[in-house]
């Protein structure tokens, strides 16, 4: 599943094409997304200048005249930048034609992504205004953290997914991170210190940074808006080593699963 840093890295390749273009229509081949694509959502897109493209977690925010488009990728989608003359395939689910004559086109096998309008405030929206501060802001601190753990009794691996107390943090991150943070992902979440706490907010934002660097990382159906793979698992520290030895201490990287996900540790470096 695209995690933050590849939707940053979606937002950061779409940004040159979108912004300042016109949407000149929006061609839609199947609106049975994750949420069903509105009837009218032509009628409020078309004609628009895109102002800007923002991101929400994983949520791409563009803003338009007169209302927003909020997009999500999913489990697997991905958007493209392409010429018009390209024929679409069996998942290219819809197309923002664009006043340059390119096209954003939509590909997802799973139809897990999003394609919504709101003329209001987009931090207001139902799927939005519960999120947590952005991990790479600095409302996302220690004692935010630590504030939000206190009492809990779930692994905090399962805590830092939650977008309630971290927005945008997946599964192949969280893993990461704790590693960095040298952070065993069973630890009862409010048994962290404010300490621990520092250390874990420095991790996630040193790793989302590094992987939104490395482009993201390249899983199943991901790509760049250019089309281009990201490099981050080049540098996984656990995830998916599973008896491979650790590159701090050379102890073979544990897995297991936490929340119905694979989970990965170091048993030496993670306590």
């Amino acid at each position: 599943m695209p995690e933050l840093p590849e939707v940053e890295t979606t937002r950061r390749g779409l940004e040159p094409y979108l912004k300042g273009r016109h949407i000149e229509k929006i061609v839609i081949r199947d609106r049975r997304l994750r949420w069903p694509i509105a009837g009218d959502l032509e009628k409020h897109a078309c004609g628009s200048l895109i102002h800007s493209i923002g991101r929400r977690g994983k949520y791409l925010l563009l803003q338009c005249d007169d209302g927003w488009i909020i997009m999500h990728l999913g489990m697997s989608g991905r958007l493209r930048v392409l010429p018009q003359a390209v024929a679409p395939s069996k998942h290219d689910h819809f197309d923002l034609v664009l006043s340059s004559g390119a096209v954003v086109r939509y590909t997802d096998a799973r139809r897990f992504g999003a394609l919504l309008w709101t003329s209001e405030d987009p931090a207001q929206h139902p799927l939005l205004c519960n999120l947590a501060p952005e991990p790479l802001e600095d409302a996302f601190d220690a004692q935010w953290l630590h504030a939000r753990l206190r009492g809990r009794d779930t692994p905090i691996k399962l805590a830092i997914m939650n977008n309630e107390i971290v927005t945008g943090v997946g599964n192949i991150y969280a893993n990461e991170a704790l590693f960095r943070a040298r952070i065993h992902p069973r630890t009862r979440a409010g048994r962290l210190s404010m300490q621990r706490c520092e250390n874990l907010v420095r991790a996630i934002r040193q790793t989302l940074l590094d992987a939104i660097g490395a482009g993201g990382s390249s899983l199943r159906d991901f790509f760049g808006a250019d089309g281009s793979p990201g490099y981050f698992q080049q540098n996984y520290a656990v995830y998916a080593r599973q008896d491979e030895p650790c590159r701090v201490c050379g102890a073979p990287i544990r897995s297991g699963r936490l929340g119905q996900r694979s989970t990965f540790y170091c048993t030496r470096c993670q306590h």
